[in-house]
């Protein structure tokens, strides 16, 4: 075995990365195979623009959540402990600092979406019957359902209060919005599950409302919080939504992967969501061998030898090469987007962002 050193032009960056592989090569998964427009930053490194507005946002976030009835700040502090990496703040920020200087709206915008978004997962988690939220104990679980239920309504009404407050209407109105698209997005999915007959374009339509809709939200906050125009907050909203699409994506190719990535393999299948490889597999399909696959994901997708015979149709059908292209064009897209507005770090942090939104391995 000997190195190989060569070079991969950073688009998003205008840099060049060094990259040493042994040779010879080994062989990839489809489902990571896609082309590398460049070496995804960091979080640490994307957050660095605006290192000092997440700390304090932290610390403002945290405060807001405060209540007098010891059992609901007890809840509230155990809800604040398990952040994750905090990319909606991110996109947030990011987005404002594009646009202009960063300002008290802007966190308000933040924390606006944090407890309305934390305050559907809660909801969510008790629908879904779910006792866990990213490794960590749902609300439902560990208090039941009559009070995450109430922890739900309560985190609403923060959000709602802080806009309301403020006079912040134009991002209560932004956030609203994404909610009331994620939820029919949920009910439109659970409809089309019955039947098993969603095409491409009522799948993209799916993933808009129900993921694309809360990241759009997300960047249009960011751009209104600093008085961008309205062009420049309808292109944030659209890039938003691209970068929301492609996120739903590679999370649905997680599906069909061989890698432990947190989210269990075939999860979809056996809850019987159709997502984009498997409808465009089917798609191409002989009618035999499509009214198979129907039938197993409707009458035997509790069994994992069964779920795995959809896995490999799947792959062997072209629908991961498929949907890794659309998501690569929607990255593109976006990335056009974010191009017409000044160069700056924050710009460049948000393309950093997009890649890793597409480039995590959970």
């Amino acid at each position: 075995m000997y190195i190989l050193l060569y070079f991969v032009p950073n688009l998003a960056l205008g840099c060049n990365i060094t990259i040493i592989t042994p040779k010879p090569i080994v062989k990839h998964t489809a489902l990571f195979n896609f082309t590398l427009h460049s070496m995804p930053l960091s979080i640490k490194d994307i957050q660095a623009p605006i290192a000092s507005q997440m700390d304090a946002f932290e610390q403002k976030f945290r405060h807001s959540m405060k209540s007098n009835v010891m059992l609901l700040d007890q809840i509230m502090n155990y809800i604040v402990r398990r952040k994750g990496k905090q990319v909606r703040p991110m996109f947030v920020f990011l987005t404002a600092g594009v646009c202009g200087p960063i300002g008290e709206p802007t966190y308000r915008g933040a924390a606006l979406i944090e407890l309305l978004h934390t305050a559907t997962l809660v909801h969510d988690d008790v629908v879904d019957d779910s006792n866990y939220r990213r490794s960590f104990f749902s609300i439902n679980a560990l208090w039941k359902n009559k009070i995450a239920v109430l922890v739900g309504d309560y985190l609403l009404s923060r959000g709602l209060l802080l806009s309301i407050n403020n006079g912040d209407f134009e991002l209560l109105r932004i956030v609203s919005n994404a909610v009331r698209e994620m939820s029919e997005g949920e009910l439109m999915q659970m409809e089309k599950a019955r039947r098993l007959d969603i095409t491409e374009e009522v799948y993209f339509e799916i993933i808009r409302q129900k993921t694309a809709s809360l990241i759009s939200s997300c960047c249009a906050v960011g751009a209104a919080s600093v008085n961008a125009t309205p062009d420049e907050i309808e292109k944030m909203k659209d890039f938003g939504e691209k970068v929301g699409l492609a996120f739903q994506i590679k999370d649905d190719l997680f599906d069909f992967g061989e890698a432990e990535v947190g989210k269990p393999l075939g999860i979809d299948i056996k809850e019987k969501k159709m997502t984009l490889p498997l409808i465009h597999a089917l798609k191409n399909a002989s009618w035999l061998e499509k009214r198979r696959i129907i039938n197993i994901i409707k009458n035997q997708s509790d069994k994992p030898q069964k779920v795995a015979e959809v896995i490999q149709f799947v792959r062997q059908s072209g629908g991961i090469e498929y949907a890794t292209k659309a998501m690569q064009q929607l990255v593109a897209q976006a990335e056009a987007i974010l191009q017409t507005f000044p160069e700056s770090t924050y710009r460049t942090s948000l393309s950093g962002l997009v890649q890793f939104t597409v480039a995590r391995d959970k």
